[in-house]
């Protein structure tokens, strides 16, 4: 859940403070905070907020880091109360839920709904490193997984149904509001709250997990012999210490396989403790090189080991995690992660990693983790990020919280993201609003399109968040705000 702080000095009742969970860089003062639970409660915030002339955002998980789930001053719809399972159908594997339902509660309530049936369904894809986050946020960034050769989220979508800034309820699909099903889907809430989603589901499997090292040069005909030969899912994960001869070079390479529906899952197969993810994160600190190290000897030591498709998706994440390491790391200064996402072709990563790998040890920057996965084009939604095929590569940085540190950061990730769009790349919006107005220009030329979409449908702008005050501002428009 987002972390809340109550009882502002000065603020009305219902003001609170809030922040993302995963880099706690988002600290927002709303006027009025609700925890929706149906359609009625929805319709009562927008009349609430229309009366007080005060915008609409709307959160899930909390985990979004780029301040698309808070609007200062405004009202926050806190969704995770919409969690039900509303339909089910076992023939085709379509399955109808609230938008705030999260990704262990959804996979929870259908395998129970399957209990006994032995050919079951279960999710293609979801983001990793975190379980806790809303299927109707996951919709509003337009999520990736790990699986191979397949689209983002929005191919997973069957239909959603939202609820505008008059309080009517939309049905979008393919076939039915089109546009607004495009724009919807990696439209960052800006187009209404999702309040149902309809997913196709895909037939639950067995997979066997197959590790090996790999260099950054083998990476492009590795992850296509995988494809060819049936794998389904797969990354490469990548050393993480500047002083190693192997920083962004060597990694570990893991894909997944299909195995016979009656291969037996045993009981007794590694798995990472808590503990020993802590043990992890503190090393990734401290010792790179042996954090490295721990961490491919350990899925090394797994590969050969079978899981089901849906639930080797799922992880260990520590809710506040940083904490803990704050109070074991030297200095005074506290600090979290955050995540920065790249898009380049495939053919280009190896000398992309090159260069990044020169600029992160010419500015110092701390990596924590990262992945390299592959995408397939989105050719649906408005705001695409994904273009064309690409390599996506993750990283994940460590960023004290001080103006030095922001500064720091502001800079890595701009760098970063240049040296993505020297190659016809491109970057995720989710993480950040660091990138400038040139680089969001190169790799989103239909972003103004996209804003002047947003006034199109909400043009008292009853939806906002301070990720599109941002980038209304950056790119020139103005940004309304909602009518008296």
């Amino acid at each position: 859940m987002i972390a809340i702080a109550k009882n502002l000095p000065g603020a009305g009742p219902g003001a609170v403070r809030v922040n993302d969970i995963h880099s706690r860089l988002n600290p927002t003062s709303v006027a009025d905070y609700r925890r929706v639970r149906c359609a009625a409660d929805l319709r009562a915030g927008i009349a609430d907020a229309r009366a007080a002339s005060v915008p609409i955002a709307v959160c899930g998980g909390g985990h979004a880091m780029g301040g698309q789930q808070f609007a200062s001053d405004g009202m926050l719809f806190d969704t995770s109360g919409m969690n039900r399972i509303l339909a089910f159908d076992a023939s085709s594997g379509l399955i109808e839920v609230e938008a705030g339902i999260q990704w262990p509660q959804l996979a929870a309530g259908y395998l129970e709904m399957q209990r006994g049936r032995r050919q079951q369904w279960g999710i293609r894809q979801k983001q990793t490193g975190a379980d806790r986050l809303s299927i109707g946020g996951a919709l509003a960034a337009n999520i990736h997984g790990r699986v191979l050769a397949n689209k983002p989220l929005i191919e997973d979508v069957r239909s959603f149904e939202l609820i505008d800034a008059s309080g009517s309820r939309i049905e979008c699909s393919r076939s039915r509001n089109r546009e607004l099903f495009q724009l919807a889907i990696g439209g960052y809430g800006l187009f209404g709250v999702i309040v149902t989603v309809t997913l196709q589901l895909v037939p639950r499997r067995k997979l066997q997990r197959i590790v090996e090292l790999r260099s950054i040069n083998e990476l492009r005909d590795s992850f296509a012999s995988r494809i060819d030969d049936g794998y389904v899912y797969g990354d490469w994960q990548f050393r993480i210490d500047p002083d190693a001869d192997g920083f962004l070079e060597e990694g570990v390479f893991s894909c997944y396989r299909p195995l016979d529906a009656d291969a037996s899952i045993p009981g007794n197969q590694l798995y990472m403790t808590e503990r020993g993810w802590q043990e992890l994160l503190l090393l990734a600190h401290t010792d790179k090189s042996q954090a490295f190290d721990r961490f491919a000897g350990f899925y090394l030591a797994t590969s050969g080991q079978l899981y089901w498709s849906d639930q080797h998706q799922f992880t260990n994440y520590l809710d506040d995690y940083h904490a803990q390491l704050d109070a074991r790391l030297p200095g005074a200064c506290r600090g979290t992660e955050m995540i920065t996402e790249l898009y380049v072709p495939i053919d280009a990563l190896p000398a992309f990693m090159v260069d990044a790998r020169e600029l992160l040890r010419a500015d110092r920057a701390d990596v924590i983790y990262g992945t390299v996965r592959l995408i397939e084009k989105d050719d649906e939604s408005f705001l695409a990020w994904a273009r064309q095929d690409f390599a996506c590569i993750i990283f994940n940085l460590h960023v004290e919280h001080s103006v030095q540190g922001a500064a720091d950061n502001r800079r890595i990730f701009r760098r970063l993201i240049d040296l993505a769009l020297r190659r016809n790349g491109s970057f995720f919006l989710t993480y950040h609003r660091y990138a400038t107005r040139r680089q969001v220009e190169l790799a989103y030329p239909q972003f103004d399109a996209f804003l002047q979409a947003k006034d199109r449908y909400d043009p008292d702008g009853a939806w906002s968040s301070d990720w599109w005050r941002h980038y209304a501002s950056l790119s020139g428009q103005c940004a309304t705000t909602i009518a008296v």
